[in-house]
């Protein structure tokens, strides 16, 4: 098992297969997992926790059958075991009301948009795993290879 999980959340295969793609720059460090729904998303993120692994983060889609995003989001973000958690919502369909919700109740780091930037997607989660290594007091040489 590495350091840390980053986790994705979307219900369209194409999308989390995209991501996974995009998330490979990181798998050094990070066992990435991919879930179809916020269900299987929640009983991954359990294990994580159950095992003694850190969640770093989780990008997670809005618009999905049963819990949306924003819902799954909000209900991680109450759990004390996930207070340093890193969020991205990620959507192509979100009002501003949902807006309004994933910045109030699930407390996101990062809304982007679909499509994606490859790019800026990585760079906003180096950004976001310095932020984590400081929060946490994690050493950060072992991830070194992500920072200049």
């Amino acid at each position: 098992m590495s350091m840390l999980t980053i986790l994705c959340v979307d219900d369209q295969r194409e999308v989390l297969a995209a991501l996974k793609k995009d998330l490979a720059f990181f798998e050094e460090t990070c066992d990435i997992i991919d879930c179809e729904s916020a269900a299987e998303a929640w009983e991954q993120a359990q294990a994580v926790k159950d095992s003694g692994g850190h969640l770093f983060l989780v990008v997670c889609d809005h618009i999905m059958p049963g819990e949306n995003g924003v819902d799954f989001l909000a209900r991680l973000t109450r759990e004390e075991d996930f207070h340093h958690m890193k969020k991205i919502l990620l959507t192509g369909l979100a009002d501003q009301q949902d807006t309004i919700r994933a910045i109030n109740e699930a407390h996101v780091d990062l809304y982007v948009e679909k499509p994606w930037e490859s790019d800026a997607l990585i760079t906003s989660i180096r950004d976001l795993l310095a932020d984590y290594i400081k929060i946490t007091g994690m050493d950060p040489a072992p991830f070194h290879l992500y920072f200049d």
